[in-house]
């Protein structure tokens, strides 16, 4: 990933206030938030590898890993357990672990090119448009790339969708919150109407598997997708890491940022691309799953402040933790039966966004 062009450009005029950079937090807030998240999502593996169909004891699965490692050795009364762990639970944990910190990850890098805070994957249709890239290869059977045709696809119909919305939303050098959020919802209903074309023309079989990528599901996650979603993850929060100064001369306001030296469009441009790579990553495998964007980044943004650095990192282990909580509810709130994971996240993520509405709406001059 190239570097954004980051050159000195002409200085304020004179008499202009100086912009200043959002005050980093104190460090030992985000370490300490950082690392109560990272509890949380400790108990949240066990918990999951621990319980489902088949019960598993926490003793069974530290000596399963134990094993593995070469540390002892597998009673063989539970070669069930076993294979229960190696072949379901442990990719699904993992699956459900990188999804969710690209879903967080693609919340902050939104929120901070669009400069508003309702940017989030699955409300400006970058989903949507991801999905209907996907359900296209499962109906028509496409497999030119392999394994990695699905990711392309959803990639393509992501980065189109984000386009698109980018593209409507700006006005006169600046991004329209409205209008951003009203492409959204005219690129949910496309893309819906597609995907409802998509399960018309599929046959019994696309036509499950569509529905499972429009209510979202970890279920039959395999160490195969893993491998797949887990570089383009790793790679996405790299990048969006190596932009985090860029952001936050970027939330001093465009033309602060430009006599800063920021490229802004250039940022934006790369901005967009990694989101497009984090969410189709994301849904080529776990289907739409809202929200997880929108309701991390605000929550540690409260905590730790505007400053993207430590944004990134928190966000993504806390939008790991939410999804696997998330997924162990969804498998264990109804015996012998699985909710899908996206309305749970919805049942969250709607009032939340709700909330953010009414918030927003109380300031001066309202959503502009």
């Amino acid at each position: 990933m190239s570097s954004v062009a980051f050159r000195l450009e002409t200085a304020p005029a004179a008499g202009d206030e100086q912009p200043h950079l959002p005050p980093e937090p104190r460090a030992w807030l985000p370490v300490t938030m950082l690392t109560v998240l990272l509890v949380v999502l400790a108990i949240a593996t066990v918990l999951s590898l621990v319980n489902g169909q088949m019960i598993i004891s926490p003793g069974e699965v530290f000596a399963s890993i134990g094993a593995k490692l070469g540390i002892g050795t597998v009673d063989p009364a539970h070669a069930y357990s076993e294979a229960a762990l190696w072949t379901v639970r442990f990719p699904r944990v993992a699956l459900a672990l990188v999804v969710g910190a690209a879903l967080s990850v693609a919340g902050v890098l939104m929120q901070g090119v669009f400069g508003n805070p309702l940017a989030e994957p699955g409300v400006i249709g970058v989903s949507s448009g991801a999905a209907v890239g996907a359900c296209t290869v499962i109906v028509f059977g496409l497999s030119a790339l392999g394994s990695w045709t699905l990711v392309v696809a959803a990639f393509l119909g992501g980065l189109g969708a984000t386009m698109l919305a980018y593209r409507t939303a700006r006005r006169g050098g600046r991004t329209e919150v409205v209008t951003l959020v009203l492409t959204g919802v005219a690129i949910n209903a496309v893309c819906g109407a597609l995907i409802a074309l998509l399960v018309f023309l599929g046959d019994t079989q696309a036509r499950e598997e569509i529905v499972f990528w429009q209510l979202g599901s970890l279920n039959g996650a395999r160490w195969t997708q893993v491998a797949v979603v887990a570089p383009l993850t790793v790679t996405g929060i790299v990048a969006a890491l190596c932009l985090a100064r860029q952001l936050d001369l970027l939330s001093l306001g465009e033309r602060s940022a430009r006599h800063l030296g920021v490229d802004v469009e250039h940022l934006r441009r790369i901005a967009i691309l990694i989101v497009a790579v984090l969410t189709s990553a994301a849904v080529a495998f776990g289907g739409i799953i809202s929200f997880v964007g929108l309701v991390i980044p605000h929550l540690v943004r409260m905590v730790l402040g505007p400053g993207h650095r430590w944004l990134i990192i928190v966000s993504a282990v806390g939008g790991s933790a939410l999804l696997l909580i998330a997924d162990l509810l969804a498998r264990t709130l109804v015996t012998y039966a699985e909710l899908p994971i996206g309305m749970l996240t919805a049942l969250v993520g709607g009032p939340f966004f709700f909330w953010l509405i009414r918030r927003g709406s109380r300031g001066a001059g309202g959503w502009a």
